[in-house]
């Protein structure tokens, strides 16, 4: 499948009378963009034929499904404004992630570490949308308060996790496939809980927003392993976040590189 095919194929799967669509040939993107509101989205298309050889029509089916939950978001949002129980959470993003939507409103946002930054979602059911700093006025919140909101909702999360053993080494996966697994990472309650469990170097990894895996490494071999599974997720998940691990001590991420056979080497943290 090429871009025009895909552009092609996505205008069949989504309602035309809404939308108006522009082909960017040159950057490899098409804009969609909702003829009443005057607000849309980029989509990259080689990210999306990456995934379609890899999952077929399942990829073309979730790609439909996350532009038809945006604007219907995005419709509720106009039609009835921020009434009700407003519910954020914490999400992870890498940091080349960018750092304001396409109308050029700067997202609000906080530093994680030197591979990661924290953005907010307001969280809408089956989706969520990324809060701007144009959407906080009507929302009635200061940035204090919507971080700290969010800090709070995320330690709410269920935390229980899935244990694998290769060749003595443990490894702890949460997927819940909320959307916020990867948000995990900020219960430090949650971390210093599994922190008590492990016997060997404690990791923390987010491949991707969809999960999240503590390592308990015991010997060499474990970090072979787990460089091989943090790139298989972060190659693999719909929004990858980073291949890199994080070693866990005092409170602190540390991120490491898994270099040829088990030698680790630690990047400086985000102060």
């Amino acid at each position: 499948m090429n871009s025009s095919q895909l552009v092609e194929l996505l205008k069949k799967r989504l309602p035309s009378e809404k939308f108006k669509w522009d082909f960017d040939r040159r950057a490899d993107k098409v804009r969609l963009e909702h003829k009443v509101l005057r607000n849309g989205m980029d989509i990259s298309l080689p990210e999306i034929i990456a995934r379609y050889e890899r999952k077929k029509d399942a990829a073309i089916d979730e790609i439909v499904y996350t532009i038809d939950e945006t604007f219907k978001a995005m419709e509720r949002e106009h039609n009835e404004g921020f009434e009700g129980d407003t519910v954020i959470y914490p999400v992870i993003r890498s940091t080349s992630f960018p750092e304001e939507t396409s109308n050029g409103h700067r997202f609000v946002m906080k530093d994680h570490t030197v591979e990661t930054r924290i953005y907010y979602a307001l969280d809408l059911g089956t989706t969520y949308r990324l809060i701007d700093k144009s959407m906080l006025e009507k929302m009635g919140l200061t940035e204090i308060e919507l971080m700290e909101s969010a800090l709070f909702r995320v330690r709410s999360l269920p935390t229980a996790t899935k244990k694998d053993e290769v060749d003595g080494n443990f490894y702890y996966f949460v997927n819940n496939n909320d959307g916020y697994d990867a948000s995990r990472i900020l219960n430090n309650s949650f971390l210093k809980e599994m922190e008590a469990k492990v016997e060997g170097h404690m990791t923390v990894s987010v491949p991707h927003q969809d999960v999240l895996i503590i390592g308990d490494i015991r010997n060499d071999t474990g970090y072979d392993v787990l460089a091989q599974m943090t790139m298989h997720f972060f190659t693999t998940g719909t929004v990858p976040v980073t291949s890199l691990s994080f070693i866990y001590e005092d409170g602190n991420l540390e991120p490491i590189f898994i270099m040829a056979k088990n030698r680790v080497a630690r990047r400086e943290r985000k102060k």
